[in-house]
């Protein structure tokens, strides 16, 4: 990927970056917006408020430079950040101006330890690297047959509360036109124009099986605390009715359960990771009601608990459907006490069955170890993860 005078200067790196990366990328962000303000359109500005995106790219750059020569650990998280690129427009044109604002930050922060070899080591990986990511996103462009940054008006048809802090939309393409393909686990960004001028992106995973007439995102509202209340999730909360026109892209996402297959399969989700599971698990309904699933899902309580409404159709068509609710506060009868444990699910062929999970970092951090230490392959096991959780399994 970069020549052999460049690598020992991207493996001296690896330190640097562990004590400076969040400065770095501090300092990358304010540049960058200050020269190119119209860029704030491409990034989520809430977690530029709260810090999660500087933390995201600086993991970004350290998981690159430690494992720059490991093609077999970077290649997934490539092919999830062109997904993620593709869903907010992501062009050529950008990655120029990115990289040069990336390597002004280092010198800016390392000063006279951004030696003239380094800071050209680092041109050239970035350069690798952009290259790289440039074809795979015009391939995929291509492939979906729409322009980058390309969005289509779609009509909601339905707003249905699915929990306390979640509500699920249904719409329908205003051209009365068919609906995108798209596989279960993917997702699609919904653009919201606020009257200040600012647009914003957030990806929404689809939440009902593809084959269908309309799609379905569920969005939960994200309430303020120590950082910024979410501002997009807010909107849609308390704006969006029935009649109403949402600009959506199309649908991208790397994150696909089988649905297809007839082998035992095991979705774990907390929180609003229930999503593309309710996507998957309506798709086997569909398709292949006979087959064995366990479906587990982990709660704060009752109130916060979405789409049970679905997980009862499902149960209903499903013979060997296994669901298992966890409540942290333990306050409905049929769901576990507490956090989820997988002592507490069903057994299934853990060498032979593929896990998936979506939720929380430390969620899936927890879940993960345990099926590991359980014998489960990490070759069975697979995650959705979104911002600064990406490169958990690089860092």
């Amino acid at each position: 990927m970069i020549s052999s005078a460049s690598r020992p200067y991207i493996d001296a790196s690896v330190p640097v970056l562990r004590e400076h990366g969040v400065a770095i990328t501090t300092t990358f962000y304010a540049s960058m917006f200050a020269a190119h303000p119209e860029l704030t359109k491409l990034f989520n500005m809430g977690n530029q408020a709260n810090g999660a995106q500087q933390q995201s790219l600086a993991s970004a750059v350290f998981a690159y430079a430690a494992n720059i020569g490991n093609a077999g650990a970077l290649g997934p998280v490539v092919s999830r950040i062109v997904h993620k690129h593709a869903s907010v427009g992501i062009r050529a044109d950008h990655y120029p101006i990115v990289g040069h604002h990336l390597l002004g930050a280092i010198k800016t922060v390392l000063g006279e330890a951004a030696t003239e070899p380094l800071l050209a080591a680092w041109e050239e990986a970035y350069t690798s690297l952009a290259r790289l990511l440039i074809e795979a996103e015009e391939k995929m462009y291509a492939q979906a047959g729409v322009a980058p940054g390309q969005t289509r008006p779609m009509r909601v048809t339905e707003v249905a509360r699915e929990s306390d802090n979640v509500i699920s939309i249904r719409m329908a393409p205003l051209d009365g036109g068919v609906v995108p393909p798209f596989q279960a686990g993917q997702y699609v960004s919904v653009a919201v124009d606020f009257k200040d001028g600012r647009r914003q992106l957030r990806q929404y995973s689809l939440s009902d099986a593809p084959g269908k007439d309309m799609l379905r995102i569920s969005v939960k509202r994200e309430e303020g605390g120590a950082h910024p209340a979410g501002e997009v999730s807010t909107w849609l909360h308390n704006n969006v009715s029935v009649g109403d026109i949402l600009h959506l892209t199309h649908p991208f996402g790397d994150f696909l359960p089988d649905t297809e297959s007839n082998e035992p399969v095991v979705l774990l989700s907390a929180g609003v990771g229930i999503t593309p599971m309710i996507a998957a698990l309506n798709r086997i309904a569909m398709v292949n009601p006979e087959r064995r699933v366990i479906f587990a899902h982990a709660a704060r309580n009752a109130a916060h608990h979405a789409h049970q409404v679905d997980v009862a159709a499902a149960r209903a068509r499903m013979p060997h459907l296994h669901v298992v609710s966890f409540h942290e506060e333990g306050d409905a009868a049929g769901a576990l006490p507490g956090k989820m444990d997988l002592a507490r699910l069903p057994s299934w062929p853990r060498t032979e069955t593929d896990v998936y999970m979506c939720g929380p970092l430390p969620f899936m951090q927890a879940q993960w170890s345990a099926l590991l230490a359980a014998g489960a392959p990490a070759g069975r096991l697979h995650r959705e993860v979104f911002g600064p959780d990406l490169l958990d399994n690089l860092l």
